[in-house]
Formats: C-alpha cells, sequence, structure tokens
C-alpha cells in the first residue's frame, strides 16, 4: 500500500512517461494501490473498467448471486439519521451521505459476484471486497476532464416514477448541491467548468428491483501538462462529493462521529490511465468480505427535506447485484 504522497508521485511518474497503471484509493485517501498492468497478479486483482482488464474466468450464468440481507432496524438506523438532521440544522452540513454495513449472505463466491455482475466498474481484490460500480468518478480524455455525479434514487416500478425523481424538491436541492461542490473541486485545475447535462436519468436492473439513478455530467479543460500532475489532480477531488457531502471537511467529520464503523475501500476510487487517457469509478454497490462474513456496504444523501423512512428504505434498496 502506498501513502497519499507516495501514491501522488507515483501517478504522476507513469502518467508523464504514459505507462498504464491501475490505481485504488480508500474511502480516507490514506490508502492506496497503484499497478501497472505488468505489476497486477490476477490470482489477487481482477478488474474490468469499460474495456479494460483482466479478468478471465469461466462462465458463471449458472450461479445463483441471490443475496440474503439482514439490515439494521428502522430504530437504529434513525437514530443515526437523528444526528444527522440535528447537524443539518445546526448548519454544520447541507448534505450528508450516511452509510450503513447490511450482513448478507449467499450461495456463491465473491469471485462469482464479479464475473456475474453488470456493471460499468467491477473490481476483486484479494477475496476481501468486490466493487460492481454504476457511478463514474472521472474520466480525462485528451485534456478534457469530465465528471458525473449521481445523486437521487428511485424504484422505476413506481407509479410515475420518472416524474416523481425529477419533480422532487428534495431529490433537486440534494443533486444541485453535490454539481456546485464538484464543480467547484474541478475548478482547482480546470478552466472553463460547466454543467453539459443537468439530472439525466440511467436504469439500472438488478436481482431484486429495477431502479432509476440521476447524473450529471460536468466538464472542464486541464492544463496542458496535466498528465505530469495528475496525481494532484485525483487527490484533489477526494473523496467524492457524491458520497461524503458538503462542506467537504466538515460533512466528513460528521459522517466519521455518526456512521460508526470503517468504510474502508468502499466508496473509495479505482481507475485505470491506458497511456493516454483516464476512468474511473466510484467504488459503490461494494461487498466486504469480513473474516468470512459478508457485509454490503450502502447508503444515501441526507438533506434538511429528506424523510427518514424513505432513506432507510433506499439503503436497503441498494443491496443489490446488478445481474440481467
Amino acid at each position: 500500500m502506498r501513502s497519499k504522497t507516495e501514491a501522488i508521485a507515483r501517478i504522476n511518474e507513469l502518467a508523464s512517461a504514459r505507462t498504464p497503471f491501475l490505481f485504488i484509493s480508500d474511502f480516507k485517501g490514506q490508502n492506496n494501490l497503484v499497478l501497472t498492468t505488468e505489476e497486477i497478479d490476477p490470482t489477487q486483482i481482477m478488474y474490468q473498467i469499460n474495456g479494460h482488464g483482466n479478468a478471465q474466468g469461466s462462465d458463471r450464468r449458472d450461479v445463483s448471486t441471490q443475496l440474503e440481507r439482514s439490515p439494521m432496524s428502522f430504530a437504529a438506523y434513525e437514530e443515526k439519521y437523528n444526528r444527522v438532521h440535528h447537524e443539518l440544522t445546526q448548519g454544520n452540513s447541507y448534505l450528508l451521505n450516511l452509510t450503513c454495513p447490511t450482513p448478507v449472505q449467499g450461495d456463491c463466491s465473491l469471485q462469482d459476484v464479479f464475473f456475474r455482475s453488470n456493471a460499468r466498474y467491477r473490481l476483486w481484490c484479494r477475496d476481501e471486497f468486490v466493487v460492481f460500480s454504476p457511478e463514474i468518478f472521472v474520466q480525462i480524455y485528451e485534456g478534457q476532464i469530465s465528471s458525473f455525479p449521481m445523486k437521487g434514487t428511485i424504484d422505476a416500478d413506481l407509479p410515475h416514477a420518472r416524474d416523481v425523481l425529477l419533480n422532487s424538491k428534495k431529490e433537486l436541492a440534494e443533486h444541485a448541491t453535490i454539481v456546485d461542490l464538484i464543480r467547484n473541486d474541478m475548478s482547482i485545475h480546470a478552466s472553463n467548468v460547466r454543467v453539459e447535462q443537468f439530472r439525466y436519468l440511467d436504469e439500472i436492473r438488478t436481482n431484486h428491483k429495477h431502479l432509476l439513478q440521476a447524473s450529471s455530467k460536468i466538464t472542464g479543460q486541464l492544463p496542458t501538462d496535466y498528465l505530469e500532475r495528475m496525481g494532484e489532480i485525483i487527490f484533489s477531488l477526494l473523496p467524492a462529493g457524491s458520497i461524503s457531502g458538503a462542506p467537504k471537511a466538515r460533512t466528513l467529520k460528521i459522517i466519521e462521529e455518526v456512521e460508526g464503523y470503517d468504510r474502508g475501500f468502499y466508496t473509495g476510487v479505482m481507475g485505470y490511465f491506458d497511456g493516454e487517457n483516464f476512468d474511473s469509478g466510484v467504488m459503490i454497490r461494494f461487498i466486504q468480505n469480513e473474516r468470512g462474513k459478508w457485509v454490503y456496504k450502502s447508503g444515501g444523501g441526507i438533506h434538511s427535506l429528506s424523510d427518514a423512512s424513505a432513506e432507510y428504505q433506499e439503503m436497503i434498496d441498494k443491496v443489490y447485484v446488478p445481474v440481467y
């Protein structure tokens, strides 16, 4: 593992030399892997990032990835929610991403989940955790940096689900807060930062439900020497705004006080540099192997307009494997 300082230096070195590498960072940015493709042992790490990857395995279509979920009680969740809501009413945060661990059981392996899941960003790491995330962190293509914050989820089978999500004042306020945060973060290194698309919807089919999720596209132009500073650029955006909140520094302290568990690599970032361009995802949709027992980590943004029961249900709805 590399420290933040070591990871930044290694990313700068490899990007400047146009050497392909895989980057994995935990939520706090304290533990980082930066590996060239030659350094990756597929018996330890398998990844697929938008067509790039080292995963080779047998067909797992006959393997069931159904999960038996044992979420915390609503009373236990509500206690955490109320503490967050108090911080919101005091003006200490405007939006906070509250996450919780849910014990799950399955009749397959974490590798099976990796191969069976259908997601833009997939990672299996040392049988310690598996990720199958739909959320883009940042993409860098020919000097243009783009971010796609995902904020707002609804059961697509509910009546008029699309209109309900898009017309929700709470979801609009939450989404706008994150878009503004990421615009500010990107402006540290990029010029001409702008919102190209605001609140477009993606469909996600799971083995439990059919979901709609809202995202936006934000772009900016990096300086001509961005490859030499790619490490600083990436870490200036961490942790991702969509899984922390705003204002970021104070909100991160509240998260640590309220959640009561270590996120670890959950809500960190995984990315791949192909020698020219960089693509990365936020590590949501995440199963941790804790001494042989699986824990699925999930959550959502809490805003002053939020409802505890709705947020509790969203946390449970996000405990799924995207198989379809």
